[in-house]
């Protein structure tokens, strides 16, 4: 399955600290965790010897470094995933099999990365404004929503509903048409530009309805980015910025968790007003996505009705298609 190659998110990196961190990823259960020097680690939840979950465990100080010792037997394993010490026969020395099941898993974007499967240094879902100086972070979520990971791709590209799932905010039913815009195909996904949307409060910091052009892309087949340049008269800064990442974890493939990373220009505001502006968006999203059905994506065009409007995500359900993805689809 070409998901599990893939890197996803699993957790904010800082909700990782001095003991085991459960998690779920592509129906997987997984533990997480930090060695003595800092570095995080991600295995298969499930002790090699009985089946306990790790995650039950703690973290232990052994022979001067950092392991992690099984809640059941006491089974202590090291950053590799080899057993080192099993208490109920001090002097056995476990063969180099004794070992628990590890995932590659890196930090990046303010979230722990998790690949099931895979070797080589397959690319993170890119995030340009990440590594911008200029642009103050922000993480937003995690959100926990009932439905497949392409679903809710498929929201954060669409502006149709803007007007009506976020009146008042994003949109308003009086000004609901949407403009003609570009899609183009890319490698990891699409790009869609010269989007556009009247909107009464387009960010956290809006003082005034405003135009707004958005571009958009999908970076990986459970990521995207948006960005947002709103009037600078609506927002009061000059040269105001904005980019969005979409980060979202597919549980199982009809749970998932999202996060949302905030790369803004404005470094003096504050960054609860963020979070509570995409609280109420997301909020907003929430009860209609759980409602679509089926929860899992057709990929078949003619399982829904489509018009001009959905050319972005049109071409989205035929590049997840082409890249052979069945988890979260039907």
């Amino acid at each position: 399955m070409i998901e599990r190659q893939l890197w996803h998110p699993v957790v904010l990196a800082d909700e990782v600290a001095a003991a085991p961190v459960a998690v779920r990823l592509l129906g997987d259960k997984l533990v997480l965790w930090r060695d003595g020097a800092g570095a995080v680690h991600a295995w298969a939840d499930r002790c090699p010897h009985r089946g306990a979950q790790l995650s039950l465990g703690r973290v232990v100080t052994c022979d001067g470094g950092a392991a992690l010792e099984c809640p059941y037997h006491g089974w202590r394993f090291e950053p590799g995933g080899r057993c080192i010490h099993v208490p109920a026969l001090p002097d056995f020395v476990p063969p180099a099999t004794h070992r628990a099941a590890t995932h590659a898993a890196v930090e990046a974007q303010g979230l722990v990365w998790v690949r099931l499967e895979g070797e080589g240094d397959a690319a993170l879902p890119a995030f340009e404004a990440e590594d911008d100086a200029g642009m103050r972070k922000i993480s937003c979520g995690p959100y926990d929503v009932e439905t497949s990971a392409p679903r809710l791709v498929e929201n954060f590209l669409d502006m149709a509903h803007f007007g009506f799932v976020h009146e008042g905010w994003l949109g308003a039913r009086e000004m609901a048409v949407i403009d003609d815009y570009r899609v183009e195909a890319t490698p990891d996904g699409l790009r869609a530009t010269g989007c556009k949307a009247w909107q009464p409060q387009s960010t956290a910091h809006s003082t005034a309805p405003a135009q707004v052009e958005y571009g958009y892309e999908v970076t990986a087949p459970y990521a995207a980015v948006l960005t947002k340049v709103p009037e600078a008269s609506s927002v009061g800064i000059d040269g105001y910025r904005e980019s969005i990442a979409l980060q979202i974890c597919p549980v199982d493939a009809e749970r998932s968790r999202v996060w949302f990373r905030f790369a803004t220009s404005d470094f003096e505001r504050d960054a609860a007003s963020v979070r509570a502006f995409q609280d109420t968006i997301f909020l907003q999203d929430k009860p209609v996505l759980e409602s679509q059905a089926p929860k899992r994506l057709p990929l078949d065009l003619r399982a829904e009705l489509h018009t001009v409007a959905d050319k972005a995500s049109s071409l989205y359900r035929r590049h997840l298609k082409m890249r052979g993805i069945t988890f979260g689809v039907c």
